[in-house]
């Protein structure tokens, strides 16, 4: 019996200008070192029958260029954008940290019930990005897709498949740049999705 098989890697965007920080959706674009970091990990390889990303710079403007070099096509889908920090965006840890030492740790700790003020909330986050995710598992189901995004819209992806409690998502570490591989076998509600790890060859 055929099984139809999706495969959907996922890239977090490079190093941003102006470093690391709660971003959010602050559209700041890719560094020197970002573009580097991201066709370092990309290298030669192009398996992929469509791109996907989310609209912000630092993730479009890769997706479009590594689009046009290998003849993909690339769409933007808004849902993809990273969480929203509120008063966090474009703040760095040290900053919150020397405001209330105990901020950021309360926070990956119990993001539920210590959301940052005027932060999107994590269960509307999560109903925006497995929205999309969905969609995307029925619209190109069996295509080998490329998703560029986020941290938080990777980690978000990969607890939903691996069925962990909303709370506990950070626990997941993404670096910049880095790729995950999903394979989702079969359709719907009998769909089996798998975290793949795989060995730097994609």
């Amino acid at each position: 019996m055929h099984t139809t098989t999706t495969t959907i890697d996922l890239l977090r965007h490079g190093e941003p200008v102006g470093g690391k920080r709660y971003r959010g959706q602050i559209d700041d674009p890719l560094s020197e070192k970002g573009w580097q970091q991201m066709w370092a990990s990309v290298g030669d390889h192009h398996p992929w029958d469509r791109i996907i990303t989310s609209p912000l710079a630092r993730c479009r403007a890769f997706a479009e260029a590594l689009g046009e070099r290998h003849g993909i096509p690339v769409a933007r889908d808004a849902r993809l954008m990273e969480i929203g920090f509120g008063e966090w965006e474009g703040r760095t840890a040290e900053e919150l940290l020397a405001e209330d030492p105990h901020r950021l740790q309360r926070f990956w700790s119990d993001p539920l019930n210590h959301t940052p003020p005027g932060a999107e909330t994590l269960p509307d986050f999560a109903a925006r990005v497995l929205a999309a995710w969905q969609e995307i598992l029925q619209r190109h189901a069996g295509e080998h897709l490329l998703l560029v995004g986020h941290a938080g819209m990777m980690r978000m992806i990969l607890r939903h498949v691996l069925d962990m409690p909303l709370d506990r998502m950070f626990r997941i570490q993404i670096a910049n740049a880095a790729i995950s591989r999903v394979q989702v076998d079969g359709e719907g509600e009998a769909a089996l999705p798998r975290l793949i790890f795989h060995d730097g060859r994609l």
